[in-house]
């Protein structure tokens, strides 16, 4: 198969595309921020409580029962595949991630009921 020479336009449109992608992105996010604090003013000023806050406990311990069980697949899987070898590590990392997220969860948990 030949390779097809590229030219400067289309070296320059490649590398420009992450870039605006990177400004669009955080453009989205600015005004969203910023929308959500007005938000959050006027309900205050009009004397509503703002909607509670982000659940931590929760997202930490989907997160963390979601991973593990992912890893738990994963490595599993990699070991009846591969044997044991450096592909294993794509089911033992997310494995202990969900197993530090539940860990988290457990000593919080403990720490809130103190």
């Amino acid at each position: 198969m030949q390779s097809i020479p590229s030219t400067a336009a289309a070296q320059i449109i490649i590398s420009i595309i992450p870039i605006v992608g990177i400004v669009m992105g955080a453009t989205i996010a600015f005004f969203f921020l910023l929308w959500s604090h007005r938000q959050k003013m006027r309900l205050i000023e009009q004397g509503i409580a703002p909607p509670g806050e982000f659940d931590l406990d929760a997202y930490a311990l989907l997160a963390g029962l979601l991973t593990t069980a992912v890893g738990a697949v994963l490595t599993l899987f990699f070991a009846v595949m591969e044997g044991v070898s450096y592909v294993l590590l794509g089911g033992l990392i997310p494995l202990a991630l969900g197993a530090g997220l539940l860990l988290f969860c457990l000593i919080r948990g403990s720490l809130r009921r103190k």
